[in-house]
């Protein structure tokens, strides 16, 4: 739905309400209302049709020249600085110093103005989440993180309007770090072949595939989309012409599944393994991330009127995807009632329902409708099967759940050659030589040669063994943590099962 044509004086028209302001007595708060659509348009899912805003206006240019500076220097992770030779160590660090002090002489800019614009604020959270992270990932190990006003307060002032943490999200590095690869209509809707990024903290093509694996995904994921809500209008119907059609959506979900499964294997194709942990990877931790185990200090946070601190401040993590939870969801597999392992101690909150935090308010909208549907999918297909047990519509869900599984696999693959395995070899300080041959081909197993790149490979007994073998190697071990601040192996292999547990019986 399109808010466009509405006259001025509609409430659905009305300007969002300030949450750092007081509110007047008697208006409407259209929050949520003036989110009926939730941001997510039939063209492109939860990817804007429309290119995010490239620069903020002059007014804070100050912030983009800053963020250009950065990524022109290299600005180096401080670990990797503090691992170099002694001349080496001492540029870097000269370098990233002379930056960091250069942000901290910035001057306080207001945001009263970037309230006007949706796209501006997302501009302007991108930037100051990125200014961040620069700042913070580049101060050598022995000082503490003190983050200068420059960027605290109008980062908190920017996080509060938008109703997300202060930290680079999923959100800042995918839906909204695009723009046309080639393309003089800035009106011309984004597709998966004329995509690339905005900005990278490394300035690698590798980093870039990161995010455009993602976001391609999200946007094959449009048509997912269109099938929950046509899903949802026949289950309102229910009659058999409505069952029916809810069975042809099932089938086209598992093929549309299965095509985000092959989107999310090509990340191998553009990203090098080692390139993404050591380098690029670090970049997203957030504050309950820091290597050291150094708190983040905000200089004047306690200025910002209205700001509510999060008990728990994560890094970027795919676990931020708003369309991988809204596949859950659909489909009936709800971790957060069974996963009680991955209750947050700080928050008393599972890792799904912490994710959705760090989403933008609108997706988070969009999932609470979908989690409060009053015909939910899966037990319309449980009625079905009583009814039928030869019900049409049985193997169709299932089918969908093993699409969704299947996926999952492949995100353990994922994991496993670009985290687990770095992860190891780093502890085990195995030579670079020998990761290369461990990645070679292996013989053939049964008559099929496996290949990283080939589809079969991945589903080989050889590789599902090789696999699980890695994920367990880290189990009853000093937890390995992932970007979103929970136990990876753990919470991976538990999600996975339990998609698998989820398939329903005649």
């Amino acid at each position: 739905m399109s808010f466009a044509n509405l006259p001025s004086n509609h409430f659905l028209a009305q300007p969002r309400p300030d949450s750092l302001l007081p509110q007047h007595a008697g208006l409407v708060d259209t929050t949520t209302l003036a989110a009926h659509d939730f941001d997510v348009d039939n063209r492109t899912g939860f990817m804007p049709p429309q290119p995010p805003m490239k620069r903020l206006p002059l007014t804070w240019e100050v912030w983009e020249s800053k963020l250009d500076a950065a990524v022109s220097q290299r600005l180096q992770l401080a670990e990797r600085v503090e691992k170099m030779d002694e001349q080496r160590r001492i540029t870097e660090t000269g370098k990233s110093r002379a930056w960091r002090n250069s942000v901290s002489e910035m001057p306080l800019l207001l945001t009263e103005e970037l309230k006007r614009s949706e796209r501006a604020l997302r501009r302007a959270h991108h930037v100051l989440s990125w200014l961040l992270h620069f700042y913070v990932q580049t101060i050598p190990s022995t000082e503490s993180l003190l983050i200068p006003r420059s960027i605290t307060i109008p980062l908190l002032q920017v996080s509060s309007q938008l109703q997300l943490p202060p930290v680079v999200t999923y959100s800042d590095d995918v839906l909204y770090n695009w723009a046309h690869k080639e393309s003089h209509d800035e009106n011309a809707l984004p597709t998966i072949d004329n995509l690339r990024c905005q900005t990278t903290f490394t300035g690698t093509t590798d980093e870039a595939e990161f995010y455009l694996t993602s976001a391609r995904i999200e946007l094959r994921g449009t048509e997912a989309l269109e099938l929950m809500r046509l899903t949802m209008d026949e289950a309102f119907v229910g009659d058999d012409i409505a069952m029916c059609r809810i069975t042809s959506y099932l089938e086209r979900m598992a093929t549309v599944i299965g095509e985000l499964r092959q989107l999310l294997l090509s990340v191998k194709e553009g990203v090098d393994i080692e390139v993404f942990y050591h380098e690029i990877r670090p970049w997203f931790r957030g504050a309950d991330g820091d290597p050291w185990g150094r708190p983040w200090i905000f200089e004047g946070r306690d200025e910002v009127e209205g700001w509510t601190e999060m008990q728990e401040t994560s890094g970027a993590s795919a676990g931020q995807s708003p369309l991988i939870q809204a596949l859950d969801i659909y489909l009936g597999v709800d971790a957060e009632s069974t996963q009680t392992s991955f209750i947050s101690h700080a928050s008393g909150k599972s890792f799904q329902e912490r994710m959705r935090a760090y989403m933008p308010r609108h997706h988070r909208a969009f999932l609470n409708h979908l989690r409060g549907n009053q015909r939910p999918l899966r037990a319309l297909v449980q009625k079905a099967t009583e009814e039928r047990c030869d019900s049409p519509i049985l193997e169709a869900y299932n089918g969908a759940l093993k699409a969704l599984k299947e996926f999952r696999d492949a995100h353990m693959v994922v994991v496993a050659l670009y985290i687990i395995g770095p992860a190891r070899r780093a502890v085990k300080g195995v030579a670079h030589a020998a990761i290369n041959d461990a990645m070679k081909p292996t013989p053939a197993l049964n008559g099929v040669v496996p290949s990283e790149r080939d589809e079969e490979a991945y589903h080989s007994v050889d590789k599902k063994e090789t696999m699980e073998k890695t994920y367990n190697g880290y189990e009853d071990k000093e937890a390995l943590k992932g970007t979103g601040g929970t136990d990876l192996v753990r919470f991976l292999k538990g999600v996975r099962d339990q998609t698998a547990d989820a398939y329903l019986q005649s």
